[in-house]
């Protein structure tokens, strides 16, 4: 302990001594550090950290694929829920909920609150506990219960100021009252990270009962809930998804008319965790390994200061040896100072993580998981100590092994050069410095044309049709309460609605739909039958997107027209049945004919609905997806209390939201507008994490293209104080300052060369793990690879101007006087 005490208060007092060094290195590593942190603390929030549940890591989703549905995942109906339930040897607890929203009224202004109906074993299943009253019994489960309500704990505070006599009164939710009888514990959330919804809440805010009818409890269709499970202790995955594939046997063989032989209905079990983390990994993954890229220039810039250094301090190693010092002892001293060094750059760089976690927690986008739970936690910290450690010791072992590797006979004579000049010890240097420079040029171009891929898949997204004009649009969505509002009087009101907007000065078109692209109600599909398409089998029938939209919504929305006509006045209740289909759908059942006047059935059975018009294909999910087949239907005919309603204006609209939304008060001063937002907004929104993803990665090239061009600067800069006498005799002997200049700009080139060759064929291979994260370029694009090389050779070019001047102006007489 002497001994280390000697050698860190030796390696403080020279690195204090060395103050440029000092900063640059440590500024470098901070950089490289607090990055490689502020990274690892999302993938700490979203990969690493259990959720905030009882164990959490016992905790599953359950999702199924239905015959016919070419989507990776579906919901469940109760009489599925209810045989996974009674039949599986697997689950101490399985639950249920469907997400729903509510007209709150009773206070001034009306609001719409999301929620979610659960049952009462969701409370024991996720270890939930209420913090005032209680939570739902068994019995709530069934018909006859009395309206109840659980209110979380921010909707409690910010509703009832956290009034603790709330449990018994009551709420008026869509015209009932409901009795409050609990409020739970501030950490619980149910989300929609973790409870991934048809309507894709945000946060429910309260919870009602899961009531199970009689007629719920057959139903094999209204495939709209989430199903939960918890493990049993020592239970796998790979058992729990065999014992549920066992009860999907049970399920075909009970039910045939529903899961046939042929069809491809299956039950997936999939970690909770993993669900909440989702296509966020891949991303990540990769976010994680660029910042890696960083840390590992700076590295390289601080291994080659060190290296410089220790040329420098040739005298000062020889001396300790010729005294007395082991090479043992000179390996130690050194790597305690790059040790040092490595902890300063560590704690600077855990305050520049502490600020861009900030700046990410403000800036990051709402579709980001876990957003709100990245920080500094332990497991961080330890990282960045470990990280910071790791650092000092693998990039300062090379240059504390080089350095202690002396010849004294030759430090130590009269003639020896010293730092200028070209004794054995810095032939070596100079080859482990250009392997450096070439490892960060070849990092570097990687991190580039990576960033290059994905700046190039947004310019793509962003410039694709997405078959809508989204400039002027407002739009927002109203949702009835059953209770008052039944049949024609759903009609009704959309229809006055419609009227009294259109009315408005700066109105050019209004409309309703169900569904709207880019929005979170952009999912509905269902079974379609097409006139003449016989399926090959029972499980081979069309699933199709369903949109309900009024008469005026195509122009509202700027859908154009390729056949027949929009909806009008013609498509109202007790009208002929008419339906609008896509291209999509057009070209795939009528690819040469005239699709106008064929007929397409609303659901698995025959009621043939007329078509009357084909609109183009429109982007509903984002616009990097594949538009699947849709038919639209006239919401006149089939009414439903919850729509959109989109409001094309002659100038930006945000300036008439609130008289447009004042119409709804006007018609039902219990009727809340929501959801409230602009297309262009929808849109942008939908493109957050591509965005974000772009930004950080780009952040990232930049960063190390920046230190790639320190690390030139400073082996040239280097280079040229070390070779003073050789250009000294180059310029005595007739060479030009230009020729100087040259030599020294041709061995940056010739780094930067191999660097870009080795770089090249790194992110080729690498990546084609970012396709997936592409959008209309591919892994290999010509441009995305021809500009970043371009561009790091520029900079290499400025970062090689300085030295290579330094150098032309070297007089030869000072010079030879090293001599």
């Amino acid at each position: 302990m002497e001994t280390l005490w000697q050698d860190l208060d030796y390696g403080f007092r020279m690195l204090f001594k060395n103050r440029r060094f000092t900063a640059v290195a440590v500024l470098s590593l901070a950089i490289g550090i607090g990055a490689t942190s502020a990274i690892f603390s999302v993938a700490n929030a979203l990969l690493l950290r259990p959720l905030a549940y009882k164990n959490s890591d016992q905790l599953v989703i359950l999702w199924n694929r239905s015959p016919g549905l070419n989507v990776a995942q579906d919901w469940f109906s109760p009489g599925q829920y209810l045989d996974i339930r009674a039949e599986n040897q697997v689950f101490d607890e399985v639950a249920a909920t469907i997400d729903g929203s509510f007209n709150l009224t009773g206070q001034s202004i009306p609001e719409r609150v999301e929620g979610a109906r659960v049952s009462s074993s969701l409370f024991p299943l996720l270890g939930a506990q209420a913090m005032l009253g209680r939570v739902f019994t068994p019995e709530e489960d069934g018909k006859g219960s009395a309206p109840a309500a659980i209110l979380t704990h921010g909707f409690w505070q910010r509703h009832f100021a956290g009034d603790r006599t709330v449990v018994g009164k009551t709420l008026t939710l869509d015209g009932n009252a409901v009795t409050i009888i609990g409020v739970m514990q501030p950490d619980f959330s149910l989300n929609k990270e973790v409870m991934p919804t048809v309507n894709k809440i945000n946060n429910a805010d309260l919870l009602l009962p899961l009531p199970m009818t009689e007629t719920m409890r057959a139903t094999r269709s209204h495939e709209d809930y989430n199903i939960f499970g918890r493990l049993r202790p020592g239970v796998s995955l790979t058992e729990a998804q065999a014992d549920v594939d066992r009860i999907v046997s049970i399920m075909k063989e009970q039910y045939p008319a529903n899961y046939p032989p042929a069809s491809g209905f299956t039950i997936s079990v999939v970690p909770l965790l993993q669900q909440v983390v989702g296509e966020v990994r891949r991303s990540l993954l990769i976010l994680l390994g660029s910042v890696g890229f960083v840390l590992l220039i700076a590295c390289a810039n601080v291994a080659n200061l060190q290296l410089a250094r220790a040329a420098v301090r040739q005298k000062e190693i020889a001396v300790r040896a010729a005294v007395g010092a082991g090479r043992a002892r000179l390996i130690r001293q050194l790597l305690t100072e790059s040790t040092l060094l490595s902890l300063m750059g560590g704690a600077l760089g855990l305050l520049l993580a502490f600020g861009a976690i900030r700046v990410l927690r403000l800036s990051g986008p709402d579709t980001l998981p876990r957003l709100h739970e990245i920080g500094l936690d332990t497991r961080v910290l330890l990282f960045t100590f470990l990280v910071s450690l790791a650092t000092g010791i693998v990039f300062g072992l090379a240059p504390a092994l080089r350095a202690s590797r002396v010849d004294l006979n030759e430090v130590l004579k009269d003639g020896g050069r010293g730092p200028t000049g070209s004794g054995t010890f810095d032939g070596g240097h100079h080859r482990k410095r250009d392997l450096l420079i070439v490892a960060e040029v070849a990092l570097s171009l990687v991190l580039l044309i990576g960033a290059g891929l994905l700046l190039r898949t947004y310019q793509r997204i962003q410039d694709a049709n997405p078959g809508f004009d989204i400039h002027n649009v407002l739009s927002f969505r109203v949702g009835l309460p059953a209770a008052k509002y039944k049949g024609e009087a759903i009609s009704n009101f959309y229809k006055q609605l419609n009227e009294h907007i259109r009315a408005l000065p700066g109105v050019e078109e209004a409309g309703i739909a169900y569904s709207l692209p880019m929005s979170s109600v952009a999912l509905a599909w269902g079974p379609v039958t097409i006139e003449g398409y016989v399926p090959k089998n029972s499980a081979d029938f069309v699933m199709a997107n369903q949109r309900f939209v009024s008469s005026g919504y195509f122009r509202a929305m700027g859908v154009p027209l390729t056949k027949g006509r929009y909806f009008d006045n013609r498509d109202v209740k007790d009208a002929p049945a008419t339906v609008m289909i896509n291209e999509s759908l057009a070209q795939r059942f009528w690819p040469n004919q005239d699709p106008l006047g064929k007929r397409v059935g609303l659901g698995e059975k025959e009621s043939w609905r007329t078509i009357v018009g084909v609109v183009h294909d429109a982007k509903e999910f984002s616009v990097d997806k594949d538009v699947p087949i849709g038919v639209y239907f006239p919401a006149e005919q089939i009414p439903i209390r919850s729509m959109f309603v989109v409001v094309r204006t002659s100038s930006p609209p945000e300036p008439m939201t609130a008289t447009i939304t004042k119409e709804i008060q006007t018609l039902d001063p219990e009727v809340p507008a929501f959801d409230v937002r602009t297309m262009q907004g929808r849109l942008s929104d939908s493109l957050a994490r591509q965005r974000f993803a772009t930004f950080l990665l780009g952040v990232f090239a930049i960063i190390a293209l920046l230190l790639a061009a320190i690390g030139i600067y400073g082996q040239l800069a280097y280079s040229v104080n070390q070779r003073t006498h050789e250009i000294g005799i180059r310029l005595a002997l007739g060479a030009a300052p230009v020729d100087i200049q040259r030599m020294v700009v041709r061995q940056s080139m010739i780094m930067v060369a191999v660097g870009t060759v080795i770089g090249l064929g790194g992110a080729v291979a690498l990546t084609r793990v970012m396709s997936s994260m592409l959008y209309g370029v591919t892994a290999t694009d010509a441009r995305a690879f021809l500009i970043p090389p371009l561009v790091l050779t520029a900079v290499a070019l400025f970062a090689s101007y300085l030295p290579a001047r330094r150098a032309a102006r070297v007089d030869p007489m000072i010079a030879l006087r090293y001599e």
